[in-house]
């Protein structure tokens, strides 16, 4: 990541601002407040002097009455958006002004200004057109230095690009140097040209799989063989370069020299026995034995060699430890000088820590499956009795589930975060495997006839304890195993087989993760197919994400879907003006409206005019509009007169099991 390189005065004196309003009184009063974040303010009274002064100089922020000169407002941003690309755009407006609102929608500015002018929200939005272009102005900068970086990292990495093939296409000095061959040995060459004939088959396909197929980063360690017949070691990172389509162009590894040797104990006694002064970390997968309980020996074999084999790649890139040592049942040995550790003047406790926590973070993936990995370590210092007390220190931690332990130090941190993911996860993998992943159901009446039209499914967990676990409690950390997709296709086969106890609707949340899993997509289908006389019973929400990977699949998945009679409910709508674009793409047949904005509307008449907004475009449009945390009359009545299709909240029913409906 990038240093942030712009100083805050130097945005101020950079950033021009175009101020267009022909009020007096807002003028005076709006420059007070701009006057405390920007330097250079022009103002335009007129739409005319507003365009002269844009064909003088180039804004970065221009804030522009919406009403100035009844629509000349929003014609003047048309222009402006269709010249300047790059300028943001906040629009002043009144609090009744439903239509000019409803055209401003469909111009996709960066904000809006409500009048009368409240300092909260004024300064809030011009906070947020700070921060982007603080943003736009790093990138600038970040380009030139890029630039430079690249240069350096060229001189201080060894570093090969390949094509799709697998083919060389680019090696630098440091490559030459290390492997022994020229350029014109190594071009259009395949990298077996250096592959050490011992290597497993299994890890160059697990590398290939990441880098290829899944399009990830691979970061391992490779034992390869020179020109001379030299065996060497390197920690390599392989990234896939990846097109505007997300198509792979070619591949691209950064490596550093590595002595990285896989033992046993005899040999790391010896090793301590050599050194004046040691460094040792033990180091224990976490409820190792759990992993034996779910897999068979040779899978666990198999995490055991992998997790050795990405052990390095671990640690923290202050200090890189050049031995490594497999110990049996999950347990491994780090060893080092500590005198070559010190001198980097590094906070040992510290160091472990981000140890710690780049393990957490990380998953080992191998055939498919995901292993969400935690630690223990124990650290010992000295000559004499090292391996003793760090082993003794280990045991200790392991007795207390304590994550870093010095043998001689009673102050050791627990990592309760790592040990609930991991309760998590084994409450998550009981519950698939006893069918208790179940869904319950909520009501959504039509708000004409108070009837029940709909029901939407909702996920639940139901523990060894018989507790009912809501989502929240579980469905993040899911993520990060291999088990969120399972529990989707759950909630799918709970949600169609409704289909036969139910008259009504029925409403499905799907992610963008759901949707751009390919297995996923087939499981729908083959469902819609085998219910295909009940597809128009059948609702898909999806939440707005702007963390889509792949578009296009998502728009082709609504697409065949709506062509098989099922409808679309975009769901969480009215955060933001963001999604305008996206919604004319997905074409929904229902806005399920924030209810962030639904349970403020009482009291919000912000809250209240989006909404109202949000239903006028909707019944321009032909689309259905529900409200989601209905929890009183008052909010069902409000909604009603503003004409509101449906609702859904306590109000009218929580979510039950599925053998409380029928």
């Amino acid at each position: 990541m990038f240093s942030k390189i712009v100083e805050t005065s130097y945005q101020i004196e950079k950033i021009k601002v175009l101020y267009i309003d022909s009020d007096d009184d807002y003028i005076e009063s709006a420059l007070e407040i701009l006057k405390n974040y920007f330097e250079n303010i022009v103002v335009s009274t007129s739409s005319d002097d507003a365009t002269l002064n844009l064909e003088k100089n180039h804004f970065d922020f221009i804030l522009v009455d919406i009403k100035i000169s009844n629509y000349a407002g929003i014609e003047l941003v048309k222009k402006i958006k269709e010249r300047y690309e790059d300028v943001l755009i906040v629009f002043f407006s009144e609090f009744d002004s439903h239509d000019y609102l409803l055209e401003s929608m469909k111009l996709e500015v960066d904000g809006y200004i409500f009048k009368p002018i409240d300092l909260v929200q004024f300064n809030t939005v011009i906070e947020k057109i700070t921060d982007k272009l603080s943003c736009k102005f790093q990138l600038l900068n970040n380009v030139n230095y890029l630039n430079q970086y690249v240069d350096i990292v060229d001189n201080s990495t060894i570093i090969s690009k390949t094509d799709i093939d697998g083919n060389i296409t680019y090696v630098n000095d440091k490559f030459c140097n290390i492997t022994g061959y020229n350029r014109a040995e190594l071009i259009g060459k395949s990298h077996n040209i250096l592959k050490y004939k011992d290597n497993p088959d299994e890890f160059y396909k697990d590398m290939w799989r990441t880098i290829k197929v899944e399009k990830k980063e691979w970061h391992g360690i490779i034992k390869n063989v020179s020109k001379t017949g030299k065996i060497y070691y390197m920690k390599a990172t392989i990234k896939p370069l990846l097109d505007t389509d997300g198509n792979i162009v070619e591949f691209i590894a950064f490596r550093d020299s590595l002595n990285l040797i896989l033992d046993d104990k005899k040999h790391l006694l010896n090793k301590i026995e050599l050194n004046k002064l040691s460094l040792l970390i033990l180091v224990q997968i976490q409820e190792f034995d759990m992993l034996e309980k779910f897999y068979n020996i040779v899978k666990v074999d198999q995490v055991e060699k992998t997790f050795a084999s990405n052990l390095v790649s671990y640690l923290p890139a202050s200090f890189i430890f050049e031995d490594v040592y497999t110990l049996g049942d999950g347990r491994y040995a780090l060893l080092t000088d500590y005198r070559n550790f010190e001198k980097l003047e590094i906070n040992l406790h510290d160091y472990l820590e981000d140890f710690v926590k780049n393990v957490t973070d990380s998953i080992l993936e191998i055939d498919g499956i995901e292993y969400d990995l935690n630690i223990i370590l124990s650290y010992s210092c000295g000559k004499y009795s090292l391996y003793e007390d760090a082993k003794a220190g280990l045991e200790v931690a392991i007795a207390k589930n304590k994550v870093i332990n010095y043998s001689n130090d009673s102050s050791i941190k627990i990592n309760q975060e790592a040990k609930k993911n991991f309760e998590i996860i084994k409450m998550v993998k009981i519950a698939l495997d006893n069918y208790k992943i179940v869904s319950y159901f909520q009501p959504i009446i039509n708000n004409r006839t108070k009837e029940i039209e709909k029901y939407e499914s909702l996920v639940r967990l139901i523990n060894e304890n018989g507790d009912v676990i809501s989502p929240f409690d579980f469905l993040n950390v899911s993520k990060k195993g291999n088990y969120y997709n399972k529990i989707t296709s759950r909630v799918l086969e709970n949600s169609f087989k409704m289909l036969d106890f139910v008259n009504t609707k029925l409403s499905i949340n799907l992610s963008a993760l759901d949707i751009e899993k390919e297995q996923t997509r087939e499981e729908i289908f083959t469902l819609l197919d085998k219910y295909k006389e009940q597809n128009n019973r059948i609702v898909f929400e999806l939440l707005e994400d702007e963390n889509v990977k792949d578009f296009r699949s998502i728009k082709y998945f609504i697409k065949k879907v709506k062509r098989k009679g099922v409808m679309i409910a975009i769901d969480d709508f009215g955060a933001g003006y963001s999604n305008f674009e996206r919604l004319l793409d997905f074409e929904p047949d229902i806005l399920k409206i924030d209810g962030s904005l639904v349970k403020n509307i009482e009291k919000d008449d912000y809250s209240k005019n989006i909404i109202e907004t949000i239903v006028s475009f909707a019944k321009k449009q032909n689309i259905l509009t529900i409200a989601e945390y209905v929890e009183n009359e008052t909010i069902f009545n409000l909604l009603n007169e503003m004409g509101v299709d449906y609702s859904q909240g306590y109000y009218f029913g929580k979510p039950e099991a599925l053998e409380k409906k029928h």
